[in-house]
């Protein structure tokens, strides 16, 4: 060891290898490193696992994982087999290496260096091609699943007459095998190439021949094995033609076999493939002739052949049969593809009638009396009412309400009720103290449904808020008795730990705070400490590891949205942007539909998701957008309809679309997860409706192909457009309105999915669109169209609203609204075919002052030109027609305040108790319990006083005809949700 550093007597400085110590704290952090990893990768599997098995769809990842694996290995292995195999063949070809030229002695020092190790260093090379194959086949785990357990559509396409399934299920499958065939080639022909050279099959410099005879024929084979698979892909694209996508003037986006590809394109592939065939098999001759001279010209003949056969003669068709006749030559192919395109995305059965567009009935009071049965027009607006329901419902910060409501309808008295409905859903952001504890033990989920009609809003002393079927905490009201608690939700992104040692913060009350412990089986079990660890470790949270809050009993509870629920349990179905929450037999459903979609449908036309389910809501609001789909598509079906438990988090998927051979086929590949129909129970069905997604891919290619005959529809003529959301300047497309409403050849009203349409590029309206919603319906999904005379111009969405904004006298009174610092909201612009005519409704809400939410202060109605702008839907429908309905408004104003006696007791009391509840809010907002009680009890005095006075009027004869307080009513301990003293105690019970 040599010496550095000091004298003969000094100190010195031994260098050399580390101690022992060293090595052995390296070779330890070295296993250490190597254990972490593979237990980081264990607890991303592990917790995976653990997840599918505690919603009982662990069969659904087995299937993935074991296809995933299999084409990992299948395909690895036969890739890395390839490249070995031609790089072993190639060396042991190798020419003797006597007599070397210049060339070869500058590549002698390489091949003495690698001389050692050329085993592992083939087996390296050999291993990393395989990985990337295998990794890169294991991502089409679905297209093999759908070619090997694909079912027929029992549909043929018009050019090749073979089965819609060879497109959606097989096509996909051979290209992804040839796609392969050609990288393996290829990277067999480059190692092979560079193993020749290397050892002097191949010389770039030397002088002779270029190439050993060993080495031309083995290149010669993998170029004939590369042109025979260049074969095959000329055969292949044959059938492509059939969805192959192109952009054609007359249409736009256009998919399916033209005049130019069925006389130019597909003759050319024939004749292509013949070429290629010839070609590949005199490359594989010079395994006897040891020449390269004929397949070299045969390749070139090949190029050329493409260019001039496959690219020139195409565009010279084209050029002079096409063009100058186009329509009459491109007529047959569009018919198919009018065709192909209605069936596959299921409006072939589309109903479009004709309608005037222009009411011609004298007696304006019997179109007033038809407005009820018409529809039942709703004027509170889901998407604006939100701020309302969360003043006036949230109750305490920790919950909140989605920003977009839901509309469904709930039948009571024995009819059907347009309802908007909301969950009180957890909201950390507004948890007192934020800490790991509160957030993922305290604080774990939101509790009870919050309802309102429609149609009705509150009058009298607080105007303007929605009329609340289903209220207060806990809620009460017309859903009787249900599990409130609310552990999944659209607005539940966090994990929790429940069960444990730590109780939950249920809810409050008058009483105080109360809590609970989930008594649920959802999630996975925490107290096996394994468990722990994966989780600590998938979550990057060390205290699940050691946290004395977590013990027997504990379940962590994630992937807790309705949609994530069913992305992960179905991972092959497509996912609307709208769930919603219904009350089914006692328990909180989300309701989740999902859509079955190919993108190998012949002659029909592409969509891409995304943007064709875009409107004015998904622009503001992320979650209502279809997730992850820029991909296009030209097949959808609603083929599965979803619920997800809000309290146990149970999935369930039904088999909504029967017939579906998309859905069967996935069906097959996983066994088991998907219900039968007959399954559904009726409680359940009565919930369901027609999903907006689908609603609106429709909608956007009926704009072109509501027409079917070819000619009208390459002249553009008939070309409609989904107009702009008028109330907003957002630019985006107006959303779809559900409605209940009755269509012109309907006996009864429906609950039903509607929008409208314009000309392109103009204003006017062109058409109305509806589809039956009811999912109990016989006529559930038929689309109704009316279409409207050209002849003469009915006023479309923008230009009402242009109307109703220029109106000097609805100006003034918009400005008077408008007065301090308050805001104008416009809600949903509802149009209904009414009389020939079209019935515009838009209620108008008001946002500001001393009141920081939304309430409805005006309604806005058009009709025949005519406009009005009242306090009430039935004061505005009365100026627009001249006339008062007949039909009297519904006696239930869930929670109004009584009407006012003409009694002066009655009166005092009534004013005694609004006070009272006025001070009962004041000191809700400032927390002060006590001042809130007493204001209850002076409440309940004045309701009692008022009850008194009015029953003894009424047995005098002096009293009023209007109604009463119910007998014996209390006061629900809570402010009503109108902002008025409730006589029943609930809201609209």
């Amino acid at each position: 060891m040599p010496d550095r550093g000091g004298g003969p007597t000094g100190p010195r400085i031994r260098v050399g290898r580390p101690s022992r110590r060293v090595r052995t704290l390296l070779m330890t952090l070295g296993v250490l490193a190597v254990i972490g990893m593979a237990f980081t990768m264990f607890a991303g599997f592990w917790t995976e696992w653990l997840w599918y098995r505690s919603v009982k769809y662990s069969s659904v990842f087995t299937t993935t994982l074991w296809t995933k694996i299999g084409l990992f290995f299948v395909f690895g292995l036969l890739m890395a087999l390839a490249v070995g195999f031609n790089i072993w063949l190639a060396h042991r070809m190798r020419p003797p290496l006597s007599a070397m030229s210049m060339e070869q002695q500058s590549l002698d020092r390489y091949r003495m260096s690698i001389a050692p190790y050329k085993t592992w260093l083939l087996l390296g090379i050999t291993a990393l091609v395989g990985l990337i194959a295998g990794a890169s086949a294991s991502s089409q785990w679905r297209t093999w699943l759908m070619w090997v357990n694909g079912v027929p559509f029992h549909q043929k396409d018009p050019q090749f007459h073979l089965d819609v399934s060879f497109y959606a299920f097989d096509l996909p499958w051979y290209r992804f095998l040839l796609g392969f065939g050609f990288a393996a080639a290829i990277l067999s022909l480059i190692a092979a190439a560079l193993t020749h050279y290397l050892y002097g099959g191949l010389r770039i410099t030397s002088p002779g021949a270029r190439a050993t005879a060993a080495a031309t024929g083995h290149l010669s084979v993998l170029i004939g094995l590369f042109v025979a698979l260049k074969a095959v892909a000329y055969w292949l694209d044959r059938y492509g033609l059939a969805v192959k996508s192109s952009d054609f003037k007359a249409t736009g986006n256009w998919t399916g076999l033209r005049y130019v590809d069925a006389n130019a394109y597909l003759p050319a592939k024939t004749i292509l493939f013949c070429i290629a065939v010839i070609c590949a098999l005199l490359f594989f001759a010079t395994l006897w002739r040891r020449t390269w001279q004929l397949p070299v010209i045969g390749f070139g003949l090949m190029v050329l052949s493409a260019i001039l056969i496959g690219g020139l003669y195409p565009a010279i068709v084209q050029k002079f049969q096409v063009e100058p006749n186009e329509q009459a030559k491109e007529a047959p192919y569009v018919q198919k593809n009018l065709k192909a395109t209605r069936e596959a995305y299921g409006i072939d059965d589309t109903k479009v009638s004709e309608y005037e567009g222009t009411s011609t009935t004298k007696d304006k009071s019997k179109v007033r009396d038809d407005v009820s049965s018409t529809a039942s027009i709703r004027i509170i607006d889901p998407n604006i009412v939100s701020p309302t329901f969360q003043q006036l419902q949230q109750m305490r910060n920790y919950y909140g309400f989605p920003t977009n409501l839901d509309v469904d309808r709930y039948r009571k008295d024995g009819k059907d009720q347009d309802t908007v409905i909301g969950l009180r859903e957890l909201n950390l952001a507004g948890v007192p103290k934020n800490n790991w504890i509160n957030d993922h033990f305290r604080y774990t989920h939101g509790y009870g449904v919050v309802t309102a009609k429609g149609t009705e809003a509150t009058e009298g002393s607080s105007p303007g808020r929605p009329v609340f079927t289903e209220s207060d905490l806990p809620s009460k009201g017309d859903l009787g008795t249900y599990q409130q608690r609310i552990y999944y939700g659209e607005k539940t992104t966090t994990y929790s730990i429940v069960g444990g040692p730590q109780k939950e913060i249920d809810y409050s009350d008058d009483t105080g705070e109360k809590t609970t412990s989930y008594q649920g089986k959802s999630g996975v079990n925490l107290s096996n400490p394994v468990n722990r660890a994966a989780y600590a470790l998938a979550f990057s949270e060390p205290q699940i590891l050691y946290s004395g809050a977590i013990g027997e009993g504990s379940r962590i509870l994630y992937n807790r949205t309705p949609k994530e629920r069913v992305e992960a349990v179905a991972p092959w179905l497509t996912i609307d942007g709208d769930t919603y929450p219904a009350v089914v037999d006692g328990r909180i459903q989300w309701i989740v539909d999902a859509y079955t979609t190919t993108n190998g449908y012949p002659y029909a036309s592409r969509t891409t998701l995304g943007d064709t389910t875009a409107d004015s809501l998904t622009a503001t609001n992320n979650s209502r957008a279809v997730v992850a789909q820029q991909n296009q598509v030209n097949y959808i079906r609603n083929s599965v309809k979803a619920t997800v438990d809000a309290y146990t988090g149970q999935v369930r998927l039904y088999q909504w679309d029967t017939q579906d051979p998309v859905l069967k086929t996935w069906m097959k590949a996983f066994p088991g997860t998907v219900k039968p129909k007959k399954d559904i129970t009726p409680e359940l069905l009565a919930h369901f409706r027609y999903p907006q997604d689908l609603f609106k891919v429709q909608r956007e290619l009926l704009s072109r192909y509501h027409v079917k005959d070819a000619q009208t529809f390459l002249s553009g003529s008939e070309v409609w457009q989904v107009p702009n959301d008028p109330t907003n300047k957002s630019g985006n497309a107006v959303p779809p309105y559900y409605l209940s409403m009755k269509m012109p050849d309907q006996k009864a009203q429906a609950f039903s999915l509607t929008t409208t349409f314009t000309p392109n590029g103009r204003d006017n309206l062109s058409a109305f669109m509806a589809v039956d919603a009811e999912a109990d319906s016989p006529d559930y999904g038929k689309i109704r169209v009316l279409k409207l005379p050209t002849s003469q111009q009915v006023d479309g969405p923008k230009q009402v609203q242009s109307q109703f904004n220029s109106n000097t006298e609805i100006a003034e009174s918009i400005k008077l609204l408008k007065g301090g610092d308050s805001d104008i909201e416009y809600g949903n612009l509802l149009t209904v075919p009414l009389d020939g005519g079209l019935l515009y409704v838009e209620p108008v809400y008001v946002r500001g002052g001393d009141v920081k939410f939304p309430l409805l202060r005006k309604v806005l109605v058009s009709y025949g030109g005519k406009t009005a702008f009242e306090d009430t839907l039935d004061a505005a429908l009365n100026k627009v027609f001249g006339a008062e309905g007949s039909t009297p408004p519904p006696a239930d104003q869930g929670t109004n305040p009584p009407p006012t006696s003409s009694n002066p007791t009655v009166q005092q009391a009534l004013k005694d108790a609004q006070k009272a509840f006025d001070a009962g809010q004041e000191a809700l907002k400032k927390g002060d319990w006590q001042a809130y009680g007493e204001a209850q009890k002076d409440l309940q005095d004045a309701l009692r006083r008022a009850e008194d006075a009015q029953s003894a009027a009424g047995k005098t004869g002096g009293g009023s005809s209007g109604s009463k307080p119910s007998a014996g009513a209390k006061p629900s301990g809570g402010p009503s949700p109108s902002g008025s003293p409730s006589p029943s105690g609930t809201a609209g019970g």
